[in-house]
């Protein structure tokens, strides 16, 4: 098996892997910015965290990582309302500048475009 992957793909793995632990390391920070109508924020905290991780392994894979980059879109999807409610709420926004916090919105967007890349 051959791990012929741009080296930019490697990055992206990288950044999600290490975002993922981080759902565990410091749950805080997630917890606060999933909306009150969503349920059980503990499980969805760490049902995301797990999911990238693993999807950000499986970038690495050549057999798996056009399925882990349509799954990465899939989940800055499921996890855009986040960051809509960083934007509206103020508490959630965790102090960071109005700016910051609507920049966060179309960065959701150019993180898909990117894993869209590597669909191709």
């Amino acid at each position: 098996m051959t791990f012929d992957l741009p080296w930019h793909l490697y990055l992206m793995a990288a950044i999600y892997i290490l975002a993922g632990f981080n759902h565990f390391r410091n749950p805080r920070i997630y917890l606060k910015i999933i909306p009150p109508y969503l349920p059980n924020p503990k499980l969805l905290n760490n049902v995301a965290g797990i999911a990238e991780v693993l999807l950000g392994i499986c970038l690495c894979i050549p057999m798996f990582s056009k399925a882990a980059a349509w799954g990465l879109i899939a989940l800055l999807f499921v996890v855009f309302p986040a960051n809509l409610y960083m934007f509206t709420n103020k508490k959630a926004g965790m102090g960071l500048p109005k700016i910051v916090l609507f920049l966060r919105l179309p960065l959701q967007i150019a993180l898909m475009v990117w894993a869209y890349y590597y669909t191709l």
